[in-house]
């Protein structure tokens, strides 16, 4: 039988680990939890490191929402915009333009033909300005959705903005598919240069709901 070059690199990481009398050492877990901060001072944090990522941040109350979105979806041109299956429709009842609804059958090609994309958020971290999208919630959508147009406009709750990592990872289901956004999509080329939108969103447009 034929080995492959991987099953000959696994089989020697077995031989040495066998051979090791170390007992499996535990990895400590004392992570600082339970850090809380004043609802403004929380918000103020997170929006200060999301700007400092050049995404864009919009204040509005709940019942703002439709009209926000829609002035946000209008000043960057976006005709046509792809959607997850779950997202609130009452938030584009002030939008006039087309709306298209995902689903895992749409080829991840297509969805470039899309002027941007609307999605709500699972939870956020206000330390980093990390926004994370849980891939299994309807209203977040699938992870190409997110990453092949070219604009992301993501709805954030208020209250699900957290003060640090691990508090916002508590809030989140491991074996579900979890994207982390830190603004759009950016790297360096080999000069330093910043590049936008290699490997996902060139723009990000926040709508932070501060009332819910």
């Amino acid at each position: 039988m034929t080995t492959t070059a991987r099953e000959t690199v696994l089989q020697r990481v077995r031989d040495a680990l066998a051979g090791d009398p170390r007992p499996e050492t535990a990895v400590p877990r004392a992570y600082r939890t339970g850090r809380r901060l004043p609802d403004q001072d929380r918000l103020a944090l997170f929006v200060d490191r999301l700007v400092d990522y050049r995404a864009q941040v919009h204040t509005c109350t709940a019942d703002s929402t439709a009209a926000v979105l829609a002035e946000v979806l209008h000043a960057r041109g976006a005709r046509k915009i792809g959607v997850p299956p779950g997202l609130d429709p009452a938030w584009l009842t002030a939008y006039d333009g087309q709306v298209v609804t995902d689903s895992p059958d749409v080829p991840a090609p297509r969805l470039d033909a899309l002027d941007g994309v609307v999605t709500a958020s699972a939870v956020s971290c206000a330390e980093t300005g990390t926004i994370f999208l849980d891939g299994a919630a309807p209203d977040q959508g699938r992870r190409a959705l997110t990453l092949v147009p070219d604009l992301h406009v993501c709805v954030v709750d208020g209250s699900s903005v957290q003060t640090g990592v691990p508090e916002a990872v508590a809030r989140l289901l491991p074996e579900h598919p979890i994207t982390l956004i830190s603004g759009p999509s950016a790297t360096s080329d080999i000069e330093l240069e910043r590049v936008e939108g290699v490997h996902g969103p060139r723009v990000l447009e926040v709508v932070l709901r501060t009332d819910v």
